[in-house]
């Protein structure tokens, strides 16, 4: 009897193998976000669809290695004929090339979830300004910390995203958008404990912009990146800077170039599909 590797990979998701939300298909994709991820400098958004049906398939994966692992055993305690040999045969081959594509999709979401995290914590502050209301003036925040003889607290000048007026946490995800507060929460309130409790309540903020100087670091867009080109045509565009106010375009790449290029230039290509990140 032959087996196909791919009808039993597809096994995990046999009702929508031939779907657009395929497999395969979900696979590259997220292969391509990874990819892009590691290339370019700011957190690109998040792929939530996507990653449910991923986590799903990881699920259902899992339990099928379980299945098979029981079934495997119980094949190599009750048969000793060669029948029994040989179905035990197959289910440990399948069982294996399961367990290995398992393992090539975790090491993918592990890798790509890390590049996040690494990107979120660096420019913490950055993102925690960008999906949050503005956070309570230093004047305020004081008044409403009696309970500390020190007045304003570093930490409860943060703003929080849990008091937006909408959900969205782009390019975050939900629990990414929870973490970042967190971590920043207790950053600040080690900086104040170390340091900062010592310095006058206007320079305690960590968004300080005093003199025109912001404490806020956030990725640089002009990083160069390296993309090929995935529809017939597509203008590269110059972003605005201080000789020319306006975005242009530039120069015309076709289908299969690779180019270099500032990501500020192709982002918007990037975001239609019409380029791929290498």
């Amino acid at each position: 009897m032959t087996m196909d590797i791919d009808d039993i990979l597809a096994s995990v998701d046999r009702d929508n193998y031939t779907s657009p939300e395929s497999v395969t298909s979900d696979h590259q994709h997220l292969t391509r976000l990874w990819v892009a991820e590691r290339a370019v400098s700011e957190l690109l958004p998040w792929p939530a669809q996507l990653m449910d049906r991923m986590m799903e398939r990881v699920r259902k994966q899992v339990e099928n290695i379980e299945d098979l692992t029981a079934s495997s055993y119980e094949n190599s305690n009750n048969h000793v004929d060669n029948i029994g040999n040989n179905k035990n045969n197959t289910l440990n081959l399948k069982l294996s090339i399961l367990q290995t594509d398992l393992s090539r999709t975790q090491y993918l979401i592990r890798s790509y979830l890390r590049q996040r995290l690494s990107k979120i914590t660096k420019f913490a502050m950055h993102y925690l300004v960008l999906i949050s209301p503005p956070a309570p003036s230093p004047s305020s925040t004081l008044q409403s910390e009696t309970s500390e003889v020190g007045g304003i607290r570093t930490e409860d000048t943060l703003p929080n995203p849990a008091n937006a007026t909408s959900n969205d946490t782009s390019p975050l995800s939900a629990s990414e958008a929870q973490f970042l507060y967190s971590h920043q929460y207790l950053l600040a309130s080690h900086y104040r404990l170390s340091f900062l409790a010592s310095f006058p309540p206007q320079l305690r903020r960590l968004d300080d912009n005093a003199g025109g100087t912001s404490m806020i670091q956030g990725p640089d867009m002009r990083e160069v990146v390296l993309v090929r080109c995935l529809v017939p045509e597509v203008p590269i565009m110059v972003p605005a800077d201080e000789i020319y106010d306006q975005e242009r375009e530039g120069e015309i790449m076709r289908m299969g170039e690779v180019w270099v290029g500032r990501w500020e230039g192709v982002r918007k290509a990037w975001e239609r599909g019409d380029v791929e990140v290498l």
